[in-house]
C-alpha cells in the first residue's frame, strides 16, 4: 500500500485528477490515461478531496474509505499515484491551494495539467482565486460525446484570450460512467462488475458502502442455523414450537414496520427470546448470581420472570450476540417497559401472538391491533397481561406498570 507521499521532483510535466471519487470507477482510469498519453506527463495524479467547497451540502463517504479505493484503483499502473494533500488539509478544499502546494513540492519549471469537467469550466470564476489559478495550470477539460461543445468552446477562447491560459479539450467516451450511478446501482442491486475495477468492486461490498443504513445485512458470529441447531438441546419440543412460531410473526411484523436490517434482528431475537427458559430453577438462580444479574424480590418470588433477564446474558455468552437492540428485545420481552425500541415491541407483541396459541380472551384482538398500530397493540397486551397477573394474585412487576403508564400516556 501506498504510503501518500511522492516524489515529484523528477517529473517535468504532471496531470492532476481531482474529484471525490465516490466511487472511483473505470471512467476515471480511462481519462487519465488519455490525458497521459496526449500530454505525455511524466505522472498522473489522483487527488481525493477532502471537505470540497462544492459539495458542503452533501453527504460525502469518508475520506479515508475514498483515498483507500483511489490507491487500489490506481495501483497497477506505475505511471498514476495517489496524493493524501486534499483529504491531510482541514477545512474546506480549494484547487488553488491544492496547486500552490504541489507547485512547491515540484522543481520550478514543471508543467501542470489540472484534469477537470467540462461543466466546470463553466463555472471556473465561482472557484478561489480564479484569475491566479488560471496562470499557474494548464486545464483539461474532458466530457463524454454527445456534449454541447459550442458554448464551451467560446467560454474556452474567451478565458484564453483574456488570461493567457492554455485550457484543452478532451472528449473521453467512458465519461458515460458516473459515480452517481454506481451508487444508485449499488443501493437498487445491480451490478457494478466492468464499470469499476474488482479490487473497488471488493473494496465496496466489504465495507458495504453506498448501502443504506437500514438495509445493511447484520453479521453475527453464530449463523441462524448453527443457533437453531445449539437452541434444540435446550429447549423442549413444545418451547422449539413456539419459538418457530415467533419467528414467523416477528418477521411479519418487521416487515410491515421495519426495515431489512429490523427483519433479520427480529429473526435472531424472537430464536433467542426463549433460550434459557426450560432451564432448572437451581441453574437459573446460580447463572444469574454467576453473570451479576440483579434480581428484586418480585423475580425472586416469581421465577418464570427471570429467564428473559437472564436469556440476554444467555445470548451474548453461549450464542455470541452482542447487537444490544436484539439483546434488549430478549430481556424485556415479557415485562415490557416504557418506551420500548421498535425490535422489544415487535418480540413483545410477537411473543403475544403467536399462532401456535391456543385460542384465549384478547388474542384476537390483539393480532387486530398488532397489524394496525403497534403502540395500541402494546397498551391492549399490557392491560390483558395485567388483568391475567391480577386475577392469579400475582405481583406486578414495575417494569409492566410503567409500560402500561407509558403507552397509556401515548
Amino acid at each position: 500500500m501506498r504510503s501518500g507521499i511522492i516524489n515529484l521532483q523528477n517529473c517535468h510535466s504532471i496531470a492532476i485528477m481531482g474529484g471525490t471519487f465516490d466511487p472511483i470507477h473505470n471512467g476515471h482510469l480511462v481519462t487519465a490515461e488519455a490525458v497521459r498519453h496526449r500530454f505525455k506527463v511524466d505522472k498522473v495524479i489522483f487527488m481525493p478531496t477532502g471537505n470540497p467547497a462544492h459539495k458542503t451540502n452533501k453527504k460525502v463517504t469518508h475520506h479515508e474509505h475514498r483515498y483507500l479505493m483511489t490507491v487500489l484503483a490506481t495501483m497497477r499502473n506505475e505511471d498514476f499515484d495517489v496524493s493524501r494533500i486534499e483529504i491531510d488539509r482541514p477545512g474546506i478544499t480549494y484547487t488553488i491551494d491544492t496547486i500552490e502546494e504541489l507547485k512547491r513540492q515540484c522543481r520550478p519549471d514543471v508543467r501542470l495539467y489540472f484534469i477537470t469537467g467540462a461543466d466546470a469550466i463553466h463555472q471556473i470564476f465561482t472557484w478561489k482565486d480564479p484569475e491566479k489559478l488560471l496562470t499557474l495550470c494548464d486545464f483539461v477539460a474532458v466530457t463524454r460525446p454527445g456534449y454541447k461543445k459550442n458554448t464551451l468552446f467560446e467560454e474556452i477562447g474567451e478565458i484564453q484570450e483574456k488570461f493567457a491560459s492554455r485550457i484543452h479539450y478532451m472528449e473521453v467516451p467512458a465519461l458515460a460512467i458516473s459515480s452517481s450511478d454506481i451508487r444508485k446501482r449499488i443501493q437498487n442491486n445491480a451490478p457494478i462488475k466492468y464499470l469499476v475495477p474488482q479490487a473497488v468492486e471488493d473494496y465496496i461490498q466489504k465495507f458495504e458502502l453506498y448501502v443504506d443504513e437500514m438495509e445493511k445485512e447484520v453479521k453475527f458470529v453464530l449463523s441462524i442455523d448453527t443457533m437453531k441447531e445449539k437452541l434444540q438441546s435446550a429447549l423442549s419440543i413444545k418451547r422449539y414450537i413456539h419459538t418457530m412460531a415467533v419467528i414467523d410473526e416477528a418477521i411479519k411484523l418487521a416487515e410491515i414496520y421495519g426495515s431489512q436490517q429490523d427483519r433479520q434482528k427480529a429473526e435472531v431475537a424472537a430464536l433467542l427470546h426463549d433460550c434459557a427458559k426450560n432451564y432448572p430453577e437451581d441453574l437459573k438462580l446460580r447463572l444469574c448470581k454467576e453473570y451479576h444479574i440483579d434480581l428484586d424480590d418480585i423475580m425472586k418470588a416469581q421465577t418464570d420472570l427471570i429467564h428473559p433477564f437472564l436469556g440476554a446474558e444467555i445470548a451474548k455468552r453461549e450464542y455470541l450476540v452482542d447487537d444490544e437492540e436484539i439483546l434488549g428485545a430478549i430481556r424485556y420481552h415479557t415485562t415490557g417497559k416504557a418506551n420500548m425500541t421498535l425490535l422489544e415491541k415487535i418480540i413483545f407483541i410477537a411473543d403475544f401472538i403467536e399462532p401456535s396459541r391456543d385460542s384465549f380472551e384478547g388474542l384476537d384482538e390483539a393480532r387486530r391491533l398488532a397489524y394496525l398500530d403497534l403502540d395500541m397493540a402494546m397498551r391492549y397486551i399490557l392491560e390483558q397481561t395485567i388483568a391475567f397477573v391480577k386475577k392469579r394474585d400475582l405481583q406486578l412487576h414495575s417494569l409492566s406498570v410503567e409500560a402500561l403508564d407509558y403507552y397509556k400516556s401515548k
